[in-house]
């Protein structure tokens, strides 16, 4: 596996209350954007201590090797953290209603098991296009999805980043859970509203089409992100499934 990630303040905020991640085991990749909400700096706290307990975690994971086993543990570890955020608001008060988006994938050689909460997104391109995998928990994707608005009206409504769901702010939360194969040479991209509010779908599938490293690649979506406004703080991975070495030593 081979990945590059990048995140910027914008060119509005005074912090940036996002924070990536991406951590490697025996078992494989593990790849993390969360997004983070509340009071002063509390959401550099939610989405600071979402990467660094994830991190911690997926030095000790063990046995998984397989799709089901890759959603148990994303399942039994988001409720860990979960509690923990929530717990560290009660007790601080201020930090007292924080909470972060959390989007991740864990990638192996044959498959990738992603689970999100909010609306950071995970994108999958691979020889039949580009296209969501994940899907917002955000107020306006729930009216888009009831028929009450358009899609295009969704981009400008007015509750435009109200979330359904977040990681931290209620005492138990659900994540969403879906595995795709990984064949060889496709992407994930794992990214904050921050960029797929300001760069359109066909605008990232076809910046994953261009021949440039990754790190070519994450750096241009933030800069157009950044020239289409930067009104927010934006974060991006890309993980690419590069060939495999015969001899077992190289990436897979």
């Amino acid at each position: 596996m081979e990945a590059e990630f990048l995140t910027d303040r914008g060119k509005v905020r005074q912090h940036n209350e996002d924070a990536v991640g991406v951590f490697q085991n025996e078992v494989g990749l593990l790849a993390i954007v969360a997004d983070g909400m509340g009071g002063h700096l509390a959401g550099d706290v939610a989405s600071g201590m979402t990467i660094a307990m994830f991190e911690t975690l997926w030095k000790e994971a063990e046995n998984v090797e397989t799709p089901d086993a890759a959603e148990k543990w994303l399942k039994e570890n988001i409720k860990k953290v979960n509690k923990a955020l929530h717990e560290h608001a009660l007790a601080h008060s201020n930090c007292s209603g924080m909470g972060t988006t959390f989007v991740g994938a864990i990638c192996t050689s044959s498959f990738a098991t992603i689970g999100h909460i909010g609306d950071s997104r995970c994108y999958l391109y691979n020889n039949d296009g580009f296209k969501q995998v994940t899907e917002d928990h955000s107020l306006v994707n729930e009216l888009v999805r009831s028929g009450q608005i358009s899609k295009e009206d969704a981009e400008h409504h007015p509750r435009k980043n109200v979330l359904l769901r977040a990681l931290g702010t209620e005492d138990t939360v659900s994540i969403d859970l879906k595995t795709v194969v990984l064949e060889e040479e496709d992407q994930l991209l794992l990214c904050s509203d921050g960029l797929s509010n300001k760069v359109s779908d066909d605008e990232l599938g076809a910046a994953l089409k261009v021949e440039a490293s990754l790190k070519q690649i994450v750096t241009e979506l933030v800069e157009l992100a950044n020239e289409n406004g930067g009104e927010d703080n934006i974060s991006v991975i890309i993980v690419k499934k590069t060939p495999a070495v015969l001899n077992g030593d190289g990436p897979c």
